[in-house]
């Protein structure tokens, strides 16, 4: 397996050199929207620790992943009024992984809705910061 590429998009969003719509940080992980979402609402859950995929990941620093997509999950089927959630993580580029920092995709959805195809469009930024501004307020309880 190739090694951690420390300039791919996500490590550069966890440093601060790209920007995000933040709706999730603890000390070990940070969720963000997708800027080109499959669903309204599409968010993204990345480890701080530098990890390729699944395959590289400590057990430890996977479970906090997986808290943080179960935290966002719970956010989102309030904050988009969800019948369901989809969550996916693809490791490798076999296994359908095109950026190379483990994340967690966490995708709200209703009945009779598909989801669009993996990088369709680009959202428009004034619906990513409502959609940021929903899902926060849902993870604030409100």
């Amino acid at each position: 397996m190739p090694a951690y590429d420390t300039n791919n998009i996500f490590a550069k969003i966890l440093r601060g050199e790209f920007p995000c719509h933040k709706v999730y940080e603890d000390d070990h992980v940070l969720a963000f929207l997708d800027i080109m979402p499959r669903v309204s609402g599409h968010t993204l859950v990345i480890p701080k620790a530098p990890a390729r995929n699944i395959l590289d990941i400590t057990p430890e620093d996977y479970a906090h992943v997986a808290r943080g997509a179960h935290r966002i999950a719970a956010a989102a089927m309030t904050a988009f009024k969800a019948d369901g959630i989809t969550v996916q993580q693809f490791s490798e580029a076999a296994g359908g992984q095109v950026v190379f920092h483990l994340h967690m995709h966490v995708m709200p959805r209703h009945d009779g809705i598909a989801l669009l195809p993996p990088a369709s469009r680009k959202e428009d930024v004034k619906v990513l910061e409502d959609n940021a501004t929903r899902l926060i307020a849902a993870l604030k309880g409100g």
